[in-house]
């Protein structure tokens, strides 16, 4: 099971590698245009689920927590995650 997690961890790793890889290439007007289509899925993924909550898998809640820590909670507070920041963080404490 731990293999398998860590396996998925590193492809997940490898592909955001790629894509920040490949944000270089775009202009600050792409990615702000990319940035507001990802914003509108994420509001239409929230009223699809309604009450209920995500389920991630271990490997996404360790991609999270190591994209979302070097920033303040202040500034988590301003995200539209998916997810609360303390709830990423404790799944990877369990």
């Amino acid at each position: 099971m731990i293999a398998a997690v860590l396996v998925r961890f590193a492809y997940l790793a490898v592909s955001q590698a790629f894509a920040s890889l490949w944000l270089l290439r775009m202009s600050n007007r792409e990615k702000d245009i990319e940035i507001l289509a990802l914003r509108h899925q994420l509001e239409i993924l929230r009223r699809l689920l309604g009450d209920q909550r995500p389920r991630l898998r271990p490997e996404d809640r360790a991609l999270l927590a190591a994209f979302l820590e070097p920033l303040t909670r202040e500034a988590l507070r301003r995200f539209r995650l998916l997810v609360s920041p303390d709830t990423v963080l404790s799944g990877i404490a369990t």
